[in-house]
């Protein structure tokens, strides 16, 4: 069967069924609602509505659209809901005079799994480690899973999206979890978002199954709670983190004082 491809018609970046309040924030519209309300709006979606995505970015991904103006901000800006992963971005945010909810999307993960998906929904999830399956299935009753693992470097190779975007459409599923990293899986994410007969809603979670899973271990609550959950994966894995939190990462705060000196001039 041939891939679908995106539709030759303009669609609407963002679904027009539920009216969600924003915050702007470096240039990033950010959703303004507490954690109760963005679960209430995934609960009443329904499965048939076209496929919207949920994408929560930290600070790695705020510099990473910001640094030479990123051809990656479509992927974001057509999201349904942009939720705030990090806590250092919403400190940033509230000296610039905004109030920015924060929702990890590891917390969000957790929430989908025990409060939310019941054992008959239908999921599908692109990515994760071998194993994750079995143990999501065997921990949360469920009964109707669809699992797809696309090469890696898929990203780059036009027939392994098209291949992964037909994955999702043709498995109607009412939650879809998109763990292949960023920002592949916001490429990805927007991709499906663009093709006829995609339904459901996605769910751009990175490592979070990882942490659902026990595959790694999350900060301890006191450091998330202080702003340092980026200084406890530093520790666990300093060769691959390294350059992310001690060179990239502080470039936010650049990032932040320009972004606010232009509002007020």
């Amino acid at each position: 069967m041939t891939p679908p491809a995106p539709s030759d018609t303009p669609v609407d970046e963002r679904p027009a069924d539920l009216s969600i309040a924003s915050v702007e924030f470096v240039d990033m519209d950010f959703t303004a609602i507490d954690t109760a309300r963005v679960i209430e709006a995934v609960r009443t979606r329904t499965a048939e509505a076209s496929f919207a995505y949920v994408v929560t970015p930290n600070v790695d991904h705020i510099v990473r659209l910001q640094r030479n103006r990123s051809d990656l901000w479509p992927a974001y800006r057509g999201a349904w809901m942009i939720l705030c992963d990090s806590r250092i971005l919403a400190h940033l945010a509230r000296y610039a005079g905004s109030s920015l909810p924060v929702f990890p999307g590891s917390d969000l993960t957790s929430t989908m799994f025990a409060d939310v998906i019941a054992p008959e929904d239908s999921i599908a999830i692109i990515g994760g480690r071998p194993g994750e399956l079995e143990t999501l299935v065997s921990r949360f009753g469920l009964r109707n899973v669809q699992h797809y693992d696309p090469p890696m470097g898929f990203i780059h190779c036009p027939l392994e999206v098209a291949k992964a975007v037909h994955f999702v459409v043709a498995s109607r599923a009412r939650y879809t979890f998109l763990a292949v990293g960023s920002p592949q899986q916001e490429i990805l994410a927007r991709r499906i978002s663009r093709t006829r007969g995609a339904t459901g809603i996605g769910f751009c979670v990175g490592a979070s199954l990882d942490f659902l899973t026990g595959a790694q271990e999350r900060a301890p609550s006191i450091m998330q709670r202080m702003s340092l959950e980026w200084l406890y994966r530093l520790r666990s894995d300093p060769r691959r983190l390294w350059r992310r939190y001690l060179i990239d990462g502080p470039e936010i705060f650049r990032i932040a004082r320009r972004w606010t000196n232009a509002r007020v001039q």
